[in-house]
């Protein structure tokens, strides 16, 4: 197998990241060719600390990422090996026990906040994608998803936003647009984007099937 090409997705919270990820995957589901990598699953672990602190921490920080493991994982699918990827429990706030199996594939999806903002990250993107969202759409897309999928409050999305969120937002994913050798407005919504996404993609998997 070639070396896989690896797009990276960045943008802000809700903008759209996991829609377009989540149509690359069901495209190209049976042949096995894409996978998909969130930074959202490389929390940093807080098994060791209590809920209330866990409730706390900054999510919408840098810091609050494994980017090393991140990067290791990602060098060890450009390696032909498989890994064993962490997943995050966003209900109790901390890493999960499980582990998903990732074997390495033609394409890799890395999606993310700070996917243009990490260095090392960025580095290891051969396409690097912006997805760039309204504000308001952001914030109703987080708090439908965050109450629904993951136990939060009203009170509680709302307090994040305007404490965290918006601050973070400004100071550290925007400025990472100017990384980006395409942007693409309103994620999933933008067919035109995305069907111009999948063609690239079918040309590259065609090219390492030679």
């Amino acid at each position: 197998m070639k070396k896989p090409l690896i797009i990276g997705i960045a943008g802000g919270s809700a903008s759209g990241k996991s829609s377009i990820s989540a149509q690359l995957k069901e495209r190209y589901e049976q042949s096995g060719s894409v996978v998909i990598i969130r930074q959202d699953d490389y929390y940093k672990d807080q098994s060791e600390k209590t809920m209330e602190e866990r409730v706390k921490t900054n999510y919408d920080h840098p810091f609050a990422f494994d980017n090393d493991l991140l990067v290791e994982n990602l060098q060890s699918l450009l390696k032909g090996e498989e890994i064993k990827k962490p997943i995050y429990d966003f209900v109790n706030h901390t890493r999960s026990s499980k582990t998903e199996v990732v074997k390495p594939s033609d394409v890799i999806v890395l999606e993310g906040l700070f996917i243009l903002e990490e260095e090392k990250l960025r580095s290891l993107c051969d396409m690097k994608l912006f997805v760039d969202t309204d504000a308001d759409v952001r914030f109703i897309r987080r708090l439908i998803r965050d109450v629904k999928e993951r136990g939060r409050t009203l009170d509680s999305v709302v307090e994040q936003y305007q404490t965290t969120v918006r601050v973070m937002h400004n100071l550290f994913v925007e400025p990472s647009k100017r990384y980006a050798d395409v942007i693409i407005p309103e994620g999933g919504k933008n067919s035109v984007a995305l069907d111009l996404l999948i063609t690239k993609i079918s040309s590259i998997i065609k090219e390492n099937m030679v």
